[in-house]
């Protein structure tokens, strides 16, 4: 597992635009992502060679993840993520069933590096459905790339620090601290970070169907 590291660490690295510090995980026990993905194999009926066999990763791969020799890198856990058809927030959800009450400590809360800078999951352990809370740190002048995103439901952003530009159905809503933005997701919608520094940002995901994944569809490419 990557070395768990403080919020306010990251932050004012920011992260550089590497994505080289994955995962950070709660301070109250570590979150066993090899077990996890174990688990969500053994639930789909996969046995680790059939597994391999649709994700196209190696055998001798996939036994060390899940007995806790190595820790995966993002891609892999995208590649994982999209052929068990999870999202990849699965890897580190507890094993101590589902919650209906939430609460999480600054800096102790499970957290990601994408491509494009780090996501914060605020709903870590409760059923991922009707609603998907993030925060967002935004590298610097990053971009959701060329192809619009659409999905069912609705989303909401409101910004903490620095500048995003969201355009949705062909308008642009240039967002400062403050500012919010919800409309209907299957508008043609993609964000950018125009700032030379990090921006953060409050996005809630509130896909029709959680097997659409909207959080990859944002953030993991």
């Amino acid at each position: 597992m990557a070395e768990a590291i403080s919020t306010r660490a990251q932050r004012k690295r920011g992260n550089g635009g590497t994505g080289k510090s994955p995962f950070i995980v709660p301070t109250d026990g570590e979150i066993k992502v090899g077990n996890r993905l174990r688990g969500i194999r053994s639930e789909r009926g996969l046995s680790i060679r059939a597994l391999a066999e649709i994700s196209g990763l190696n055998v001798n791969t996939l036994s060390l993840i899940e007995n806790g020799k190595t820790s995966p890198s993002v891609g892999t856990l995208q590649q994982l993520a999209q052929s068990l058809q999870v999202p990849i927030t699965a890897f580190f959800e507890t094993d101590h069933g589902e919650k209906k009450i939430i609460f999480q400590k600054d800096g102790v809360r499970p957290r990601a590096a994408f491509n494009h800078g780090v996501m914060e999951d605020l709903g870590a352990g409760m059923p991922r459905f009707g609603a998907e809370p993030l925060i967002v740190t935004l590298n610097p002048e990053a971009d959701s790339g060329k192809n619009p995103i659409v999905h069912t439901g609705r989303e909401f952003m409101y910004c903490i620090e620095g500048h995003i530009a969201y355009t949705v159905d062909g308008e642009t809503y240039n967002l400062e601290p403050g500012d919010s933005l919800l409309f209907e997701a299957y508008l043609a919608h993609r964000w950018r970070n125009p700032d030379k520094t990090p921006s953060r940002a409050l996005i809630v995901l509130c896909p029709m169907d959680s097997r659409e994944n909207a959080t990859e569809r944002h953030f993991m490419k």
